[in-house]
């Protein structure tokens, strides 16, 4: 029939008119911003770091290992170890920048961490007038506390915290164990070792 396709495309149309104000499920128009859509649970952005307790600055698990700068494709992660008067390294990033204009939210940055601390954001309101410095994101505002990481990914966020404090327990016992005070040698574990004496003969 000539024109077939066309009916069946305005019929969908006029069923998905009329019924928009019928089900509300169908209603798929959102006033933003006053209104807003909850985003999913794997929904990602742009990078953050993960701080335990309320210090960002000491809490933060990131140790500067720079695993992250070297294999982000579009090199837009840049650290710089923390080191003290003497210049002994310490494990704490003194600079932690991402540049979120190159960064394409690949996530591979939080694949290859061995700390779990960068994660992947859900915001994506950062506009701004500065198109350099503006999108040029420090360490003050990448790090993020941990609860705000279980708001956005709840489900990731309890297995994170579940495996770090088996890791936590199980390093506390093993320097519990090497901490401990070893049994002492007896007579038997003294002589082990020697030698044993050359027999004397017996006169016939």
């Amino acid at each position: 029939m000539l024109g077939e396709g066309i009916i069946k495309g305005m019929t969908e149309t006029a069923r998905n008119f009329f019924g928009s104000y019928i089900d509300s499920d169908r209603l798929v128009t959102v006033q933003y911003p006053e209104q807003r859509l909850p985003l999913k649970e794997n929904t990602r952005n742009f990078p953050f770091l993960v701080h335990d307790g309320d210090d960002p600055e000491k809490g933060l698990r990131c140790v500067a290992c720079k695993i992250c700068e070297k294999e982000c494709p579009p090199q837009c992660i840049f650290i710089v170890l923390e080191r003290d008067e003497k210049g002994k390294p310490q494990k704490h990033p003194k600079v932690f920048d991402l540049d979120i204009s190159v960064c394409m939210s690949c996530q591979i940055c939080v694949e290859v961490c061995p700390f779990d601390a960068i994660k992947m954001d859900t915001e994506f309101e950062l506009s701004h007038d500065d198109r350099f410095r503006g999108l040029l994101l420090d360490k003050k505002q990448l790090a993020k506390p941990n609860h705000y990481y279980h708001k956005i990914h709840p489900v990731e966020a309890a297995e994170v915290d579940e495996r770090l404090a088996a890791e936590k327990a199980k390093a506390e016992a093993k320097a519990k164990a090497a901490a401990a005070p070893k049994p002492a040698a007896g007579p038997a574990a003294a002589t082990a070792g020697k030698p044993a004496a050359p027999r004397q003969p017996v006169p016939a």
